[in-house]
């Protein structure tokens, strides 16, 4: 049988976060191999990158690169091609079709998104601003959120929030509860975009169960309950579709994806009201 099992090495001068990203996309394509990721990140000098070189000779395999220095990229195309292994630059493509469009040449600055800009503050701020609302916490300044998350218990709420956190965007939630109003805060809400989530019901009780269970806890409970969980799901529908908030239904859907929809959400109505504007 063929070897199914690869070494694939990700190379950056700052943190990585970009190259693993496009190789994670990438990789997840391919069903039935195994592939190890060798990640080296903060890659500046001569020294760290002869490092590098030695264990892609020891672990031979490809090489995708983020790298703005170009003798440093000048010395991994030339390993590469000595050891006769494919090296990619992931951004290369896109910066020269930028350069090509802006009439103007990129600055050669390591990890300059994560500089300690105005933007990198925000993204503190909105996470502060997060974990103080999370799960109904703090709902005296909603009307300070950029988005605000309702569902059911374990519609992923939480981490859809910290990833819009990690985005800048002042994500609060509050939980939907069976017999229990909503805060009138968030009845009263007008600013924040209000987003409604929804899953299926026989998900959300396997998802319920296989809570309890980590926590070592009784799975036969109203909480896990199929009827009680349909009505539940019922009613957040009946909730959304009176106040015309906007819904998701997560079922399908990753984390990113579903913060992915709402970033969509945020932009539009960030331009219908600079139209309004004007």
């Amino acid at each position: 049988m063929a070897n199914r099992n690869f070494h694939v090495h990700l190379v950056s001068d700052s943190t990585g976060e970009t190259v693993s990203s496009v190789a994670r996309a990438c990789l997840v394509q391919y069903e039935g191999i195994f592939v190890q990721e060798h990640v080296w990140s903060l890659v500046r000098t001569a020294g760290q990158m002869e490092k590098v070189m030695q264990a892609v000779e020891r672990d031979r395999g490809p090489v995708l690169y983020t790298l703005v220095d170009p003798e440093l990229r000048d010395v991994v195309r030339d390993h590469c091609r000595r050891l006769q292994l494919p090296c990619v630059g992931v951004l290369d493509q896109a910066m020269s079709v930028l350069a090509v469009h802006f009439h103007s040449k990129s600055e050669q600055w390591p990890g300059r998104q994560h500089q300690l800009d105005e933007g990198y503050f925000d993204r503190i701020d909105a996470m502060h601003y997060t974990l103080a609302h999370d799960d109904g916490q703090s709902t005296h300044d909603l009307e300070d959120a950029d988005v605000i998350l309702v569902g059911p218990s374990r519609t992923s709420k939480t981490p859809t929030c910290v990833y819009l956190a990690n985005r800048g965007v002042r994500a609060a939630n509050v939980p939907l509860v069976p017999e229990v109003p909503p805060p009138q805060e968030l009845e009263d809400s007008k600013r924040p975009l209000v987003v409604g989530l929804i899953t299926d019901p026989e998900r959300l009780v396997q998802i319920r169960v296989n809570r309890l269970r980590l926590l070592q806890q009784d799975t036969e409970s109203e909480y896990t309950d199929m009827e009680r969980v349909q009505s539940e799901i019922q009613n957040a529908r009946r909730l959304y579709a009176r106040r015309k908030w906007a819904t998701i239904d997560v079922t399908r859907r990753s984390i990113e994806e579903t913060a992915a929809a709402i970033l969509q959400m945020l932009a539009t109505r960030r331009e219908q009201r600079l139209q309004t504007s004007q």
